[in-house]
């Protein structure tokens, strides 16, 4: 009898679900998974602050007391909320645009050019994805808070 019919064959992987509590700590996502998941969280976000997008337009443009009601929000604070507060949330819309702006940019990249699918330009357009738009809003966070 030849040798491979006596021994048993090779056990196969086992394949189960994932548990989020042990195996999900431990899991590395690449660059690009941390911008697609930030760029549906950026669309979310956006969206769920639509109307304090139109508040800030109308009460920034009706009249020149509407602009200063605008502004005292963010200094002195509306609605019970201090204005560090109003900043924040101003912030955080801030890193929603520019992120989903440049993540969007670097998709329609990828749409149109054919070197754009490749393993290296993935990695390398993701990392700068995420170092222009935290870039950018730190700029502009240091403009908001009054740091320059």
């Amino acid at each position: 009898m030849s040798e491979s019919a006596t021994t048993s064959p090779k056990k196969r992987p086992e394949f189960r679900n994932i548990n989020a509590f042990t195996d999900l700590p431990s899991y590395r996502l690449p660059a690009a998974g941390w911008v697609s998941i930030l760029h549906r969280v950026s669309g979310v976000v956006m969206f769920a602050l639509m109307p304090f997008i139109i508040w800030m337009f109308d009460t920034s443009i009706s009249s020149e007391i509407s602009f200063e009601r605008f502004t005292s929000a963010f200094n002195v604070g509306i609605l019970g909320l201090p204005g560090f507060l109003w900043k924040l949330v101003a912030l955080s819309l801030i890193w929603a645009y520019l992120h989903h702006f440049t993540a969007g940019l670097r998709h329609l990249w990828m749409d149109v050019s054919h070197k754009a699918v490749e393993l290296q330009f993935g990695k390398t357009s993701a990392k700068t994805v995420l170092a222009i738009s935290l870039t950018l809003t730190a700029v502009l966070s240091a403009k908001l808070f009054g740091l320059y």
